[in-house]
């Protein structure tokens, strides 16, 4: 969780909350990655504009799944949805600085680096910088 800037939840009662306060939110999607019927990871869509046509995308992918390729075949389904379905012009993401393997895949998928925000997110103690990236549908590489 620390590279996606959240504290880990504490309790199944606070996530139930959470989830049942976002069930109906029209600016967010949810979708679970699942590898072999097994719990891979999340990917979402949040703070989703409609006026603007801009949404964030965010990953996870527990430890064990890394390193085969989900994290990339999921965020391109991600993106799909978001500029098929939802009809998005942009999508955008932050990453930490220092979270190389994540920087990797976004560069390889055609995220372009818009900026750095300096000591943005407090995460375990200390301030980190992150990079914030941006797509357009024609800039994707599959």
């Amino acid at each position: 969780m620390a590279f996606w800037f959240e504290e880990p939840y504490e309790s199944l009662d606070e996530l139930t909350t959470l989830y049942d306060k976002h069930i109906h939110d029209d600016d967010e999607r949810r979708f679970v990655i699942d590898a072999d019927d097994q719990f891979a990871g999340i990917i979402e869509l949040v703070n989703i504009n409609f006026i603007h046509r801009t949404a964030e995308i965010q990953i996870i992918v527990k430890p064990d799944f890394r390193g085969h390729g989900l994290a990339k075949i999921a965020m391109l389904k991600g993106l799909d949805y978001a500029f098929n379905i939802l009809n998005m012009h942009k999508v955008f993401l932050y990453v930490d600085t220092e979270n190389h393997r994540a920087l990797h895949v976004y560069k390889n998928i055609g995220f372009m680096q818009e900026g750095i925000l300096r000591q943005h997110f407090f995460v375990e103690g200390i301030y980190h910088d992150s990079i914030i990236m941006g797509i357009f549908k024609n800039e994707i590489k599959t």
